[in-house]
């Protein structure tokens, strides 16, 4: 979700928005705190100092010391019976890091599989990312940032474990080795993780490790089924929606129709008078709006108070959207001069032989996750505790902070399992947070002493949440007779999802977001003119899985594609061709797709089409080979063949599932309906009878190939989707010689 960009400067900006010390600077673990043991015993490697009390302390890192985020004892825990603990430092929302990290962390332990279990972490320093040195899940960065950093957890703990074993035998530590959870020594002499864990807790925590050699590696690259799928799958898998505090009641908001708005009256007579509605609070929202909350018993008696509320709203300060005029409005502004990205020059498009004019046009879309938005909170004399699926527990625990007039260090969150998110749970001004501690203050102040669980209905979100935003491209491209580009004037009007923000001053260069030009020219060499608008508009928006891919992508693979088509060159060729020898790895995820799906070479059944993309987003390149047809004037997506270099897959499996899941997203962007619209300020969508997503019988078979590396691993939760679209169009623009232009698909 978070941009594919260069993240040089990333850490600095986000400890900015945090205004805390950063990771670098926090106090290390005290050997007081380390040598902790939980109650029942073993390798307590799980009780870590709240960040903000190491901020109070004021204390640094000894020269050549461990940081939080190097410190075993907040990664693993090790029980009597052997089983290993381990906890993770990011937000499990469907992308598989509940098994991905462990897996990391059990191969250099050299743990037993079957007994390695795993558990969300909360606010403290030692979960937070290590590059970025906030905690943050996004930008399929989480594989990828923590990869070396559990193996080397992992590797410490071992290392703990063997000297406690050799100090128990009085031997050379050296004549000792470990396999599947045990410690082997001489003579076979054996002693289990769970009966040296006690002892090793004591000792010194060691600063350098030697790693395995990956050809050793025995969890790593192994297809393995997620720790969480049974779970899941049994209905018993308990998310941020799912939780039950004594005491608990309930919250639901009425927000405004219009963003911004805020309230002429209330009355909230009939809604006081519903069975089971404890309290009815006016509370400041997001962007200056106002709403009202009614906190009950239970979902269903505030939902029905909701509906008893009698409001008015005014709409006279704020703008209000209209969809149809907003195209005219982004038309009539692609035709001015604006800011340049690439400036090449345009003096051989008038002389071009062959040239191509086209428009896109791509809708808003809601992130339309299955778990709705909540957030639990628990107030008591000086301390905050939330429960929350969050992409970033620094940044909501610092706004619940600032909301609540508290220290940093007197807020705990506690993240929990999410069902999705797509970006959606990462907010720069933390929307639902604040809006949960507002109503947990309101209610607190009201008389009412108990924990506030706030929950969101999809309508609530779909109708008032934020956007991928809106975006139209438009092309002007001259090549000769052998598809040789020669010039390329291309211009993208959409709003800023950074300007405003504390990643305004990276990601905004001469008056350009980066997120909104990622994935363009790339990887092709076109000499091309890049102009941007990002005009202001009343909607609200953020990053979207694959951000700006979500668009650039479509509009360079389908005019490739176009470009290939006519000048009758075959469109996979036409690629390999133009990759030249600076895309190795384009290359080979693109010939493995070709190969695998037999492309050219199977016959295909009567009024189907192949269909090719490849794209590379947040360092990992995908490409399909996709099969389609028409029936009934709707295209229809039958087979993707999908080629993924991601380098090293720590688990191949979860890669397999986030290509399908992320190219079933990009499919319902392509499906009649998938589109968030707005009249009179007001969106038009409310839920999935009327946003369409993929149904299980729109959805193709699927064969996913990775190609093989040794090299440290590159995100997955988002490359899978942008060359979905892009594939599908083009095979339905070979069918019906016409290329589609827009997203959703419109065939007539």
């Amino acid at each position: 979700m978070l941009p594919n960009i260069d993240y040089n400067d990333l850490p600095r900006a986000l400890q900015r928005l945090m205004a805390q010390p950063s990771v670098d600077e926090a106090a290390t673990l005290p050997r007081r705190s380390f040598l902790k043991m939980a109650g029942a015993g073993g390798l307590v490697l799980g009780a870590f100092p709240h960040l903000a009390m190491a901020q109070a302390d004021g204390a640094k890192p000894a020269a050549g010391g461990l940081k939080p985020t190097q410190q075993p004892s907040a990664f693993v825990q090790i029980a009597p019976n052997g089983e290993v603990m381990v906890t993770i430092n990011r937000l499990e929302f469907g992308q598989g890091v509940q098994t991905g990290l462990p897996m990391i962390l059990a191969e250099e332990l050299d743990a037993d599989w079957a007994l390695v279990r795993s558990r969300s972490g909360t606010n403290d320093a030692a979960y937070a990312d290590p590059l970025f040195g906030i905690h943050l899940t996004g930008g399929s960065n989480t594989i990828k940032n923590s990869f070396t950093q559990y193996r080397e957890l992992g590797a410490r703990a071992r290392a703990m474990l063997l000297s406690a074993a050799a100090a128990r035998w009085k031997v050379d530590v050296a004549t000792l080795r470990t396999q599947a959870g045990t410690v082997i020594g001489p003579g076979g002499r054996k002693l289990s993780y769970g009966e040296l864990a006690e002892a090793a807790m004591a000792l010194p925590v060691p600063e350098k490790v030697v790693l395995k050699d990956p050809k050793d590696f025995r969890i790593i690259g192994r297809a393995t089924t997620r720790l969480d799928a049974r779970a899941k799958s049994s209905g018993r898998q308990d998310f941020g929606i799912d939780v039950k505090q004594p005491g608990q009641l309930t919250a639901v908001v009425a927000h405004p129709p219009v963003f911004g708005a805020r309230l002429s009256s209330v009355d909230d007579s009939a809604a006081r008078a519903v069975k089971g509605v404890k309290a009815v609070v006016r509370i400041p929202l997001d962007r200056g709006a106002e709403g009202v909350a009614v906190v009950a018993d239970g979902y269903w008696p505030a939902k029905l108070g909701r509906d008893a509320l009698k409001l008015e709203w005014n709409t006279s300060a704020v703008e209000k959207v209209d969809s149809d005029k907003q195209l005219v409005q982004y038309r009539e502004l692609a035709g001015r001069p604006g800011n340049r990205k690439f400036d090449a020059d345009m003096a051989p498009l008038a002389k071009a032989p062959h040239k191509l004019e086209a428009e896109f046009v791509f809708p808003y879309l809601a992130h339309a996750p299955m778990e709705p938005l909540n957030c639990t909170v628990k107030l008591s004399d000086g301390r905050a505790e939330l429960w929350v699926g969050t992409q970033s527990a620094d940044l909501d625990g610092q706004a619940a902070a600032r909301t609540l007039k508290l220290k940093p260090e007197q807020v705990k969150v506690n993240v929990q399992m999410a069902g999705g998110g797509f970006g959606r749970r990462f907010v720069g001004s933390s929307d639902f947070v604040v809006e949960a501690c507002e109503i947990a203050k309101a209610t607190r102040a009201a008389g009412l002493d108990a924990p506030v669980r706030l929950l969101w209905s999809r309508e609530d979100d779909m109708k008032g949440g934020y956007y991928r935003p809106m975006h139209l491209h438009r092309a002007s491209i001259g090549f000769d007779e052998r598809g040789k580009i020669l010039a390329w004037d291309h211009v993208i009007v959409g709003q800023s999802i950074t300007a405003g923000t504390v990643f305004a001053g990276m990601m905004v260069k001469d008056g350009i977001d980066a997120t909104a030009v990622e994935g363009m020219r790339e990887p092709y060499p076109v000499p091309m003119r890049l102009t941007v608008h990002h005009p202001q508009v009343n909607v609200p928006v953020l990053w979207w899985r694959s951000v700006g891919s979500t668009h650039t992508a479509f509009v360079m693979e389908t005019l490739i594609d176009e470009i290939a088509r006519s000048t009758k060159q075959d469109p996979v060729a036409y690629r390999m061709q133009l990759f030249g020898d600076k895309h190795p790895r384009h290359r080979a995820a693109l010939q493995l797709a070709v190969d695998k799906s037999g492309y050219g070479k199977k016959k295909l059944a009567d009024g189907r089409a192949w269909g090719v993309a490849v794209h590379e987003s947040f360092e990992s390149v995908v490409a399909y080979v996709v099969e389609a047809s028409v029936k009934d004037g709707q295209p229809v997506l039958h087979r993707v063949t999908s080629g993924v270099h991601c380098n090293l897959a720590v688990n191949p499996r979860s890669v397999e599932a986030q290509v399908q899941g992320a190219a079933v997203m990009g499919l319902s962007t392509c499906l009649q309906g998938s589109a968030i619209t707005l009249k009179d300020g007001v969106v038009q969508q409310g839920n999935f009878g009327d946003f369409t997503v993929a149904r299980i019988t729109q959805v193709p078979e699927f064969d996913i190939h990775i190609v093989p590396s040794a090299d440290a691993p590159k995100g997955m939760g988002e490359p899978g989707l942008p060359p979905l679209a892009p594939a599908f169009a083009n095979a339905v623009a070979q069918i019906t010689g016409k290329p589609l232009r827009q997203l959703p698909f419109n065939l007539a």
